[in-house]
């Protein structure tokens, strides 16, 4: 009964999406990736033609769902907006009136930690960060995504944010957003061109201004790297175990991403740091959608956003910095009542719609993981938004990894800042640290 009432409930809940995108396309500068996801849901429209006949019959058969109660974690600035998109999920549903929904302020950063620390007592809907999702699949904590569903899910959002919801081969959440990245913030009176490093820096030299990077941090760190070619990502199975490290880092790639760090660090215009709020005299950042109003307020009419800058290796090359890709996903916890889950997957369903993630982009500015609503004319017209969209292109979303990597990452950075790793240092000693750098990473999948 569990597939046929998850599968009738997502499809009354996301049909209307599916049909209403069959003409639209991905933004014009999707990569090849995107392109293949909007094609799937072009595909998936005209599968869905049938749909509606199928809940009619459906909704004959169910009527009922009994009683129970949801809890609900979502970040304590949107808990006012679910409240109200669960109000209008209710009225759609008058069959599932026996349930009382309560909505809990849990951030997304902290969701994981409680569910795991004790699973019957956590939310049986919550938000939660996609790094965290294999703990969640380990512990028991996420119910899969029903097969018969899974490829509509797919169908709707970006490709980076489907695949931060897969662990193994297996979809285990509703992808919510697509707006955890990082991008240039700039003061447009001073620097002249947003698309080379090399230049931004020059013009921050040039006018005594600051270049803020956080290069010893895991997260930024990779932008350099995977912009020159290496790769460092790991494999989990369907329990959320890492099993595999796939790392190139000791690499003539790597060699040129770790000499290109070793440059920034050396100009006069360098800062450690990602944050805003933390910054002074700046005239150029490496920072995320979360602090556009701070970016607003501190560079003025002068404000500007650009997806990160491409740099020459000292290969004579050129590269187009990437990095990770982050996104908030939504969650089912497994139950044992299989009406309440119907009622669960039903209501994650409505709360990661097109028409939802429109809304609470307009309530409190999330960018959406749909593909149709990362389309809108309101989301498009956001330069935080739009620049991130544009860097994301040239991105991984962020795979599950372990904890000790983002120390080790740290390490590295340090390394660079103190002069432990020497601005002149040779390629054999550079290739020599990135070498016990990969090795370490591959050690904590074994």
């Amino acid at each position: 009964m569990k597939k046929k009432l998850v599968s009738v409930l997502l499809s009354a809940a996301m049909g209307a999406t599916l049909l209403a995108g069959c003409g639209q396309q991905a933004a014009e500068t999707a990569t090849e990736t995107a392109q293949d996801t909007a094609e799937t849901v072009t595909e998936a429209a005209q599968e869905a033609t049938e749909a509606p006949a199928e809940v009619d019959e459906a909704a004959e058969e169910i009527t009922d769902y009994g009683t129970g109660e949801v809890k609900v974690w979502v970040a304590d600035a949107v808990v006012d907006f679910t409240n109200q998109q669960i109000a209008k999920f209710q009225e759609a549903h008058p069959e599932m009136s026996g349930y009382t929904f309560t909505v809990e302020a849990t951030g997304e950063g902290d969701a994981a930690g409680n569910m795991i620390t004790d699973v019957e007592a956590g939310a049986d809907v919550y938000v939660f960060a996609q790094d965290q999702i294999a703990r969640l699949v380990s512990a028991g904590a996420l119910e899969e995504v029903e097969p018969a569903n899974a490829e509509a899910v797919k169908a709707q959002n970006d490709a980076g944010a489907v695949g931060a919801a897969t662990v193994g081969n297996t979809l285990y959440a509703y992808p919510l957003t697509s707006d955890n990245g990082y991008f240039l913030y700039y003061d447009k009176s001073v620097v002249t061109d947003p698309s080379s490093l090399e230049k931004i820096v020059a013009d921050c030299e040039a006018a005594g201004k600051n270049f803020y990077f956080e290069i010893n941090s895991g997260w930024y760190q990779t932008a350099f790297f995977f912009g020159a070619g290496a790769e460092l990502t790991y494999d989990t199975d369907d329990a959320g175990n890492f099993t595999k490290c796939n790392s190139t880092y000791a690499s003539d790639a790597g060699v040129v991403a770790l000499k290109e760090i070793i440059e920034l660090a050396q100009s006069k215009s360098f800062q450690n740091g990602s944050s805003v709020s933390n910054a002074t005299n700046c005239a150029a950042i490496v920072d995320g959608t979360w602090d556009s109003e701070a970016a607003k307020e501190m560079f003025g009419d002068n404000y500007a956003c650009a997806k990160l800058p491409s740099f020459e290796g000292s290969d004579g090359k050129t590269y187009q910095m990437s990095g990770f890709g982050g996104f908030k996903l939504l969650g089912v916890k497994p139950q044992e009542d299989e009406l309440k889950l119907a009622v669960c997957d039903a209501l994650a369903a409505y709360l990661s719609s097109e028409e939802v993630q429109l809304a609470r982009f307009e309530a409190v500015g999330w960018g959406p993981s749909n593909l149709n609503a990362q389309q809108s004319d309101a989301v498009k017209a956001d330069e935080a938004l739009s620049a991130l969209a544009d860097q994301l292109q040239y991105t991984i979303p962020q795979g599950q990894y372990p904890g000790d990597y983002w120390t080790l990452a740290t390490s590295l950075g340090d390394s660079v800042i103190s002069g432990e790793i020497a601005a002149d240092a040779s390629d054999e000693d550079i290739l020599k640290a990135l070498t016990d750098f990969q090795t370490t990473c591959e050690s904590y999948a074994k």
